[in-house]
């Protein structure tokens, strides 16, 4: 009885729990769009209070709103006066003294990882941590720049080593690259292994079948039989 309701719960955790966060999303864009609708409420004139009531009505209508201000944000600032109007924008919050360290920092972990350009997650590798003989899964985020690498003699690489089961904290580490070895899973295979712990293990590598090498001139095939 009890294998079978461990077998049960392992079909339907993963779906309860991803049906849970979608609806709480939905619940949270739908939230937003009500405030703003209340907003608008009292700025547009009276006549639009009935067209407001309407939308206001409509199931999912946040996460439609949400969408199309994401991609109308992502068009608008693909040409160059979007571009112009996003530095503007950058340097009045850089001017403001509270939220300047809070929008900077969200900035730059964003634009690490979004970036096209970037390397950030890129790659899964093992590294000894966090003692020598220990090791753990580490995500290359970069190479060192300006000043640090400037202090490094040899070639390093940026590591992020998420803890388990949470892989929003972890360290970061500079360790040389002849220290890492690269890993052949993907980073959402990596990452299920972590958060696992170790429970949910990526199917090893699939290894090339032996193949027989002819024998060199003037010697018999030990693989030759008659």
């Amino acid at each position: 009885m009890k294998k079978y309701l461990v077998a049960g719960l392992l079909v339907w955790m993963p779906l309860a729990v991803t049906l849970w966060v979608l609806l709480w999303l939905l619940g949270v864009m739908d939230g937003m769009f009500l405030w703003l609708l209340s907003i608008s409420e009292k700025v547009l004139p009276l006549g639009a209070g009935d067209i407001i009531e309407q939308l206001r009505r409509i199931p999912g209508m946040g996460v439609i709103v949400m969408v199309a201000v994401l991609v109308g944000t992502g068009v608008f600032v693909a040409n160059i006066f979007g571009q112009w109007w996003l530095r503007q924008w950058d340097r009045l919050l850089h001017r403001i003294p509270i939220v300047k360290s809070i929008y900077s920092s969200v900035k730059q972990v964003s634009d690490t990882l979004f970036s096209s350009n970037g390397n950030a997650f890129r790659e899964a590798v093992l590294v000894q941590f966090p003692h020598a003989g220990a090791w753990t899964i580490a995500f290359v985020t970069g190479r060192p720049s300006g000043e640090v690498a400037g202090h490094l003699a040899t070639e390093h690489v940026s590591l992020y080593v998420p803890t388990t089961p949470n892989p929003t904290s972890g360290y970061f580490l500079l360790v040389p690259r002849s220290s890492v070895q690269p890993l052949k899973m993907s980073v959402d295979e990596a990452l299920k292994y972590i958060i696992s712990m170790g429970v949910v293990s990526p199917p090893a590598p699939a290894v090339p079948a032996h193949t027989t090498l002819p024998a060199p001139p003037g010697e018999a095939d030990p693989n030759r039989v008659g």
